[in-house]
């Protein structure tokens, strides 16, 4: 598995986990949480498990999440880092929340968790 930013695969179950300060780590994980409820549309699977979400910075209670689309010609690449603000910005704790799209690198599917090459058929 590709570790990007400060997304690493939990081994236990082939999910993601997120490094943070520890004394953060609830609100985090609250936060993964959160993006867990955005799916992309075309494919019935959460953004997190098909490996959209690169990185999540968490500074007191202001959140930058760096993501991807599967493709640039996405037909909901505008709205889905909206999305992401929304279901984020609803966590207890987050004051502010900006979700950033960046094609480095660009998406793959050796860059979803392993429940999501599961779920796809891609592996």
């Amino acid at each position: 598995m590709i570790d990007i930013y400060n997304r690493v695969p939990n081994v236990q179950d082939g999910t993601f986990t997120f490094i943070c300060d520890p004394t953060q780590q609830d609100l985090m994980d609250s936060i993964v949480e959160a993006i867990k409820t955005v799916y992309d549309p075309e494919i019935p699977i959460d953004i997190l498990t098909l490996g959209l979400i690169y990185s999540i910075e968490l500074e007191i209670s202001a959140v930058r999440v760096l993501m991807s689309l599967t493709s640039p010609m996405c037909p909901v690449a505008g709205e889905l880092p909206l999305w992401v603000e929304q279901a984020v910005c609803a966590v207890n704790g987050v004051t502010e929340c900006t979700a950033e799209l960046t094609f480095d690198p660009p998406f793959s599917p050796a860059l979803m968790s392993e429940e999501g090459q599961l779920l796809t058929g891609m592996y």
